[in-house]
C-alpha cells in the first residue's frame, strides 16, 4: 500500500513539474521577441529569458488575459502594483480591454502618502487611459489626467495631460511629508502635459503655472540676516561683479518670480543628451534658499522645498536684498564664501573695486567653485570658453564696453593663491 501511494505521489509530482515546464515553455515561446523588437530580460525563479515588450503589453491587455490579473499584485522597483479588471461597457472587441492599476508604488503610498491609480485600454496598437493621485488626508481632492500611447515594435510613445489643480495639492501628493507644508500657505495652480518615449526614457514636459504664491515660511526674517562669510560686499545691482554673477548664474533674475520655467525646461532637455555638460535650472533665489535653508542634498524633495522658499523670498525680500544675500553667502572654493572675502583672497582688493575682467573671472567660478579653483592653480587659468560666455552675457553695458571687456577677459591671466596662503 505504501509503495502504491508513493508511486502515485511521485506520479502526481512528475505531472505537476511537467505541466509547469510546459507552461513556462509556452509563455517563453509566446513572448519571444521578434527580430528587432524591443526586449527585456525577465527572471522566473532561477531562469532568465528574453521577452518582447510590445508582445507582453498586448498579452497583458488582451480581453482573455487581463481579467485573470484581477486581484493579483506585482512587485516592482517602484513598489507593489495591484491589478483589478473593470469592464467598461463597450461592445466586445479590442476596445473592451481594460486594466486598472491601483497602488502603484505602494511602498511610496505608505511612506509618502499618495495613492496613484491608473487605467489602460488597448485598441490594436493604440493605448489610452486615465490616472489620478489622491493625498492620504482629509482632503478628498485628486490630481487627474488622461494619457495615450502608440505601441511600435521598437518603442512606446506616451503622452499625458494633467488637469489644472492647486499647487498645494501637487505638493500634498508628491511630497506630503515636507515639514513646510504644515505652515506654508500655497496659492496658484499647475497643469502639465508630458511626452515619454520608452525604452529610450527620453521625455519632455510643458508645465503651466498660474499665480504661484507662498506665505508662512518666515523668510521676512532674512531682511536683517547677517552672513558668516565675513564683511558684506554691499554691492549695487549695477556693479561689475553683480552684473557678471547675474550673467553667469541667472540671466532672467530681474524678471522671474523665484523660478525660471524656461531654464528648467532647457536643463531637462540638455541633461538627456549624451556628452552634454549637466546643466542646472536653479535661479539665484533658489540657490540662496539652498545656501541658507535647504542644504544641497540631491533629491527631488529638496528641490521642491527650495522652490517654496524661493517664491516666498521674492515676495518678502525683493530682488535687491536677494542679490545682496546671495553675493554675501555664495561659495567661491577653498572654504571661501562671500564676494568680499573672495575678492580679497583672489585679487587683494575689495569687491567694489574689482576690474571688469576680475569680476567675470569670479562669476565664472560659481558653477563649480572648488573644481575651477583647482584648475586655476593647476593650469594658471580657468575655462576660457566660460569666461568669454559670461562676458558676452553681461547686460547693461555699451558695445564699446563689451568689446573692451572681451579683450581684457581673453588676455587675462591671474595668479591663483596657494592652498595655504591666507
Amino acid at each position: 500500500m505504501k509503495k502504491t501511494l508513493r508511486f502515485v505521489l511521485f506520479g502526481l509530482l512528475a505531472l505537476v513539474l511537467t505541466a509547469l515546464v510546459a507552461i513556462f515553455l509556452i509563455v517563453k515561446i509566446a513572448l519571444v521577441p521578434a527580430a528587432g523588437e524591443w526586449s527585456t530580460t525577465v527572471k522566473a525563479g532561477p531562469l532568465n529569458f528574453e521577452i518582447g515588450v510590445p508582445t507582453a503589453v498586448r498579452l497583458a491587455t488582451s480581453s482573455w488575459f487581463a481579467p485573470r490579473l484581477d486581484g493579483h499584485s506585482l512587485d516592482t522597483r517602484f513598489g507593489t502594483v495591484h491589478f483589478a479588471w473593470n469592464e467598461v461597457g463597450r461592445p466586445a472587441g479590442d476596445a473592451l480591454r481594460a486594466l486598472q492599476r491601483r497602488g502603484a508604488g505602494a511602498r511610496h503610498a505608505a511612506d509618502q502618502g499618495r495613492t496613484p491609480d491608473a487605467t489602460v485600454q488597448r485598441d490594436g496598437n493604440t493605448l489610452n487611459g486615465t490616472f489620478e493621485a489622491t493625498p492620504l488626508s482629509t482632503d478628498t481632492s485628486v490630481i487627474q489626467g488622461q494619457w495615450e500611447g502608440r505601441l511600435a515594435p521598437k518603442n512606446l510613445h506616451l503622452s499625458a495631460k494633467v488637469q489644472d489643480a492647486p499647487i498645494a495639492r501637487w505638493y500634498a501628493v508628491l511630497v506630503p511629508t515636507l515639514p513646510e507644508l504644515q505652515r506654508a500657505r500655497i496659492g496658484g495652480t499647475l497643469a502639465l502635459s508630458a511626452q515619454l518615449v520608452l525604452p529610450e526614457a527620453t521625455f519632455a514636459v510643458q508645465p503651466t503655472i498660474s499665480q504661484f504664491t507662498v506665505e508662512g515660511l518666515g523668510t521676512e526674517a532674512m531682511l536683517g540676516a547677517r552672513t558668516s562669510c565675513g564683511p558684506s560686499a554691499r554691492l549695487a545691482n549695477d556693479s561689475w561683479l553683480a552684473r557678471a554673477v547675474i550673467a553667469a548664474e541667472d540671466q532672467r533674475f530681474f524678471t522671474h518670480a523665484g523660478y525660471d520655467l524656461t531654464e528648467i525646461l532647457a536643463s531637462i532637455d540638455n541633461n538627456q543628451k549624451d556628452g552634454q555638460t549637466k546643466r542646472g535650472g536653479s535661479t539665484l533665489t533658489q540657490q540662496l534658499a539652498k545656501l541658507l535653508v535647504t542644504g544641497s542634498d540631491r533629491t527631488a524633495e529638496r528641490k521642491l522645498r527650495e522652490m517654496l522658499y524661493a517664491v516666498e523670498m521674492e515676495q518678502t525680500l525683493g530682488k535687491a536684498r536677494i542679490l545682496q544675500l546671495y553675493l554675501d553667502n555664495a561659495p567661491w572654493g577653498g572654504n571661501i564664501c562671500g564676494a568680499e572675502a573672495a575678492a580679497r583672497r583672489y585679487f587683494k582688493r575689495s569687491a567694489r573695486t574689482l576690474e571688469p575682467a576680475q569680476a567675470v573671472w569670479l562669476a565664472s567660478m560659481l558653477h563649480k567653485p572648488q573644481a575651477v579653483l583647482e584648475q586655476w592653480r593647476r593650469d594658471g587659468r580657468i575655462d576660457p570658453d566660460r569666461t568669454k560666455w559670461v562676458a558676452e552675457s553681461v547686460r547693461g553695458i555699451s558695445r564699446v564696453q563689451r568689446e573692451t571687456l572681451l579683450k581684457s577677459v581673453a588676455a587675462a591671466k591671474f595668479t591663483a593663491p596657494e592652498a595655504n596662503t591666507p
